[in-house]
């Protein structure tokens, strides 16, 4: 009997051991939500920097067109594609290298994105993008120019003198776009602002008379109109807030100056305004980590996260948003979105849709390479890994919160 019961025993145990081996592997190979973000912005950039730098986008890219596409030269898919996914991207690739595993992804990243800056601009390549037709190249200039002021010192600076020059030109010669009255407005500023900022002589009018206008465009609680008539979609996240901020921040210096016509003030009540959209953004996002789908350029996914993103990047983040609290709220919506292979096409690249392959929902404008827009949401991979947006513990979000019986905070209006 007894050596009966240690032979049971002895069975247990080695039944028990395997799942208590798997659990204990399971949690060491459980990733922090650094790393997750890390994998899911290299699996969006490497298929596009890894043909560009060799010049191969134009020829290996997998392009899909709206069914409703207006019929303008499709080439404007790679311009799209390059200057959305550098304008997310920036931030990351201006850390410091290191020996990590992390830093191996952004060091090949960097090799591949510095190249690929080069291609774009280089007239006998061919990764040549399309700057001299249609307007829509005003639209991509202005984030790859984006690009260029969140990354001035990894990504400008090391470019090549011939390389810079050429940008210069091309930046300079799209002067003959006459931008919509919309959130175009801002396209012209940036690259002037971009200009500027890199010693070039810039068109200062273009730059001021589109803050103003876009200023005189704010209807209160955080929301700007795009364009004489509000339109209830996503404009804000995807080009109103950051790039009024980031235009006023070159304009005033941070805040620090302003001229006769343009006060010095512009740039926090821009970060103020931002901070109360963020607010706004934060509760929108649900339990279980969705959000609203309503409005055009919906297919632009995560993008609409892009305030909160740059909030948290530059240090920004409002009281009523903890870091962790944030951190978590996005990690959710990004795991939802881009947890699986169902955004992407059989070549790597994004495809058409908003969660998945649904090509009828994109607008007469819309190409695959317009989605990578969705990379901005990743901008907060430009703080250290140290910092507390990263290190902070879990909290949940505001609606999670709400919707579970907890205490939440009582949302309020914001009054200038």
């Amino acid at each position: 009997m007894r050596t009966g019961k240690v032979w049971w025993l002895l069975l247990i145990g080695a039944l028990l051991l395997p799942a208590q081996v798997s659990a204990k592997q399971k949690k060491e190979r459980e990733k922090t939500d650094r790393e997750v973000w890390c994998d899911m912005m290299y699996r969006m950039a490497a298929p596009v920097l890894s043909n560009m730098s060799e010049g191969k986008l134009q020829e290996n890219m997998l392009v899909e067109l709206s069914p409703t596409w207006d019929g303008r030269d499709k080439r404007v898919t790679y311009m799209e594609c390059f200057g959305r996914l550098m304008m997310g991207l920036a931030p990351w690739l201006s850390l410091p290298d290191d020996d990590t595993s992390e830093g191996a992804q952004r060091r090949q990243l960097r090799e591949w994105a510095l190249k690929s800056y080069a291609q774009a601009v280089d007239p006998n390549g061919k990764d040549y993008l399309l700057w001299r037709k249609e307007g829509q190249p005003l639209v991509d200039a202005a984030f790859l120019a984006s690009s260029f002021l969140r990354g001035f010192d990894a990504l400008w600076v090391p470019l090549d003198s011939v390389t810079k020059r050429r940008y210069i030109e091309e930046f300079t010669q799209l002067r003959r776009v006459d931008p919509p009255y919309t959130n175009w407005l801002l396209f012209s500023a940036t690259v002037e602002c971009f200009l500027k900022k890199a010693g070039a002589k810039a068109d200062t009018y273009r730059i001021n008379s589109a803050l103003r206008k876009i200023d005189e465009w704010y209807v209160g609680d955080g929301w700007y109109s795009d364009g004489p008539s509000f339109a209830f979609d996503y404009y804000n996240s995807f080009v109103l807030h950051p790039m009024y901020v980031e235009c006023e921040e070159v304009v005033t210096n941070g805040g620090k100056r302003g001229e006769w016509n343009h006060p010095a003030h512009k740039f926090q009540q821009g970060v103020k305004r931002m901070q109360r959209y963020g607010v706004i953004l934060e509760r929108l996002i649900s339990p279980e980590g969705t959000f609203p789908v309503y409005g055009r350029s919906i297919t632009y996914r995560s993008g609409v996260l892009q305030p909160l993103a740059l909030l948290a990047w530059r240090g920004w983040l409002p009281q009523e948003l903890p870091e962790g609290q944030v951190r978590t709220a996005m990690t959710a919506v990004l795991k939802r979105m881009f947890g699986d292979n169902r955004n992407f096409n059989e070549e790597g690249f994004l495809t058409l849709g908003f969660n998945g392959r649904q090509p009828e929902i994109s607008d007469v404008y819309t190409n695959n390479g317009s989605l990578y827009l969705a990379s901005v949401a990743f901008l907060p991979l430009g703080l250290p890994a140290d910092h507390p947006f990263w290190t902070d513990a879990s909290q949940p979000w505001t609606s999670k919160k709400a919707w579970e019986g907890e205490e939440f905070p009582r949302d309020h209006a914001f009054h200038e």
